[in-house]
């Protein structure tokens, strides 16, 4: 809902102007999006994501791998050129990155815990495939049995209390591993810690994945278990003492790190791109063999439009497939050349998700703007959780508005739920902002199954592939050919979008004021909305075309529209100031 000043004065009249509802989709192309609904299925990306989604992945092992190549065999077929092979004309290619890595890999095989006297196990990893904790070495084929201490602190780990035994806490085996294993003797870990957005008494069978620190000179091993099992062993526990077998079976070898990367070559300025990036390793469907499908088919498209003749690009778009964070860091650092020419960045990272059974929805996670300093109204954080933010650290750019307005198109469309949240961080598109890069994050949240082994294909809409992959694609395509038009309408709809924004927020400050707070607190806010705002107007120049009058159009268009947005904001400042 828009609040506006219902006495404008002349001066205010523009900047009063903005619609009741946003003008969604005047920078998001129609004509791109009437392109891709027709290609864009989300066939491929679903059964990409059920083929990645078997695989327990960490970089280097069998599933890691095994993902790179089956992306890899299908660029290949759509029409991408290996690097190595690629001629001049050849405008589609890609290449596999090598690069050795500093600790083996790791990969799960088989594990189970039963509790003497009990015929079944209490776990078994073919139902829970998180109960070994990622770094977990084998144990000997009989297994290890020993006697079960629950201890509840750090404190209580002292070695004539866990010496020879499986020690059991509710927290993250992490911490506790070293204390509890390398320093005090305990045979190994059996740890509950569950965050209460899991619901894990509804989801009694989940477990979320964790690790224990690689330490070559002291294996050692955790199990992870679910709230059934915990509430079993805490049962048993009242009762008596108990004994626990554990017997695990995981790999641990030396591997090399692989990164894939597929270019989609600019005609005109080849070296300016936006770039696609989605992590492969950790174990589930939606986290994130989604957002490895999706990008496939991202990718595909965009390889059948350009051979068929209906799409040109005038910069690249390079899809980047890899390990979370730090291919996407390395791809940005390691050529500074390169980096220079990356305009924009979009993570895809759980982007497959059935809201009806996971909760939540799809959101787009901003840029850092007032709204993660100042989380009121309709902002809301997820259960992520905040990062601490200063003005310093502000990130001023029409790249949040944009994607916002070309994802809510996509969503008046087909009838989806598309929502925003502030920044918090976490994901691929943490290093580009890092960077000074454009950076923006697609995800869901919250998911009851997040990291846990019930988030499987099970939990996956092709559908919801089918939107994000589109609305991804429009994006891109607007702005890898952006023009003078697409400049010009880009300053209009952040102008649209920063009268918005000051409405809101001062229909906000004048109930914090009537509630008791002081004036001087809402003029920081407004004072903070209004900078971000004409920074991001300002910031449609890197879009602008080079020939000086198209250059001039652009520049005026800037000028007018941040006129217009100071004299809404400092009226609202002087009210507040009275």
């Amino acid at each position: 809902m828009k609040y506006f000043i219902f006495l404008c004065t002349a001066a205010l009249a523009a900047a009063c102007s903005a619609p009741q509802t946003p003008a969604y989709g005047q920078s998001s192309a129609p004509d791109y999006f009437g392109m891709i609904r027709g290609e864009v299925t989300g066939d491929t990306a679903f059964k990409t994501t059920a083929f990645v989604e078997q695989y327990w992945r960490v970089a280097g092992n069998t599933g890691f791998d095994a993902t790179v190549r089956y992306l890899a065999e299908r660029l290949e077929k759509a029409g991408f050129v290996p690097e190595e092979k690629a001629g001049p004309k050849d405008q589609l290619r890609y290449r596999i990155e090598k690069r050795p890595m500093e600790h083996p890999t790791w990969e799960p095989v088989d594990a189970s815990l039963t509790l003497a006297g009990e015929s079944e196990p209490l776990l078994q990893s073919a139902a829970n495939r998180n109960m070994i904790a990622m770094y977990s070495a084998s144990t000997p084929a009989e297994g290890v049995t020993g006697d079960v201490v629950f201890i509840q602190n750090m404190e209580e780990i002292k070695p004539e209390k866990v010496k020879g035994r499986i020690v059991f806490a509710e927290m993250d085996p992490g911490r506790l591993f070293r204390k509890a294993v390398i320093e005090n003797g305990a045979l190994g870990l059996l740890t509950y810690d569950m965050p209460d957005y899991l619901q894990p008494e509804k989801n009694v069978t989940s477990i979320q994945f964790r690790d224990i620190p690689y330490d070559k000179d002291h294996a050692g091993w955790a199990v992870p278990v679910s709230y059934a099992a915990k509430e079993k062993l805490k049962a048993v526990l009242a009762k008596g003492p108990v004994t626990a077998t554990v017997k695990i079976r995981t790999k641990i070898y030396p591997s090399e790190e692989l990164t894939l990367v597929a270019d989609a070559l600019g005609t005109k300025t080849p070296d300016q791109r936006l770039v696609f990036s989605a992590h492969i390793q950790e174990p589930g469907a939606n986290d994130n063999a989604s957002g490895v499908g999706a990008q496939l088919e991202m990718a595909l498209t965009t390889a059948r439009l350009i051979q068929s003749g209906q799409l040109d690009l005038d910069r690249t778009i390079t899809f980047l497939w890899g390990d979370e964070i730090i291919s996407t860091k390395r791809y940005i650092q390691d050529d500074k050349t390169r980096a220079k020419g990356i305009k924009w960045g979009i993570s895809l990272d759980m982007v497959g998700e059935n809201t009806d059974l996971t909760g939540g929805s799809f959101l787009i996670e901003k840029m850092p703007d007032p709204s993660a300093i100042w989380t009121r109204g309709a902002d809301q954080h997820t259960e992520w959780g905040a990062s601490p933010m200063t003005l310093k650290d502000m990130k001023p750019h029409y790249f949040n508005d944009f994607i916002l307005r070309t994802f809510k198109a996509q969503g008046q469309f087909a009838g989806w739920v598309v929502n925003a949240n502030p920044f918090e961080g976490g994901s691929d598109h943490t290093p580009f902002i890092r960077a000074d890069i454009p950076g923006l994050l697609l995800w869901h949240f919250t998911d009851q199954f997040y990291h846990t082994d019930n988030d499987r294909i099970d939990k996956v809409s092709q559908n919801t592939l089918k939107n994000v992959a589109t609305g991804a694609l429009a994006a891109a395509y607007t702005l890898v050919n952006a023009d003078e038009q697409t400049a010009l309408r880009m300053v209009e709809d952040t102008r649209l979008a920063a009268a918005d924004r000051l409405n809101t927020e001062m229909a906000l400050s004048r109930e914090a004021v009537g509630a008791g707070k002081a004036p001087a607190d809402e003029v920081k806010i407004i004072t903070a909305w209004k900078d971000w705002y004409l920074a991001a107007i300002g910031s449609v120049a890197d879009i602008r075309p080079a020939q000086a009058d198209s250059a001039g159009k652009v520049d005026k268009a800037i000028r007018d529209a941040q006129q217009s947005i100071t004299v809404l904001a400092e009226s609202y400042l002087a009210e507040l100031k009275k």
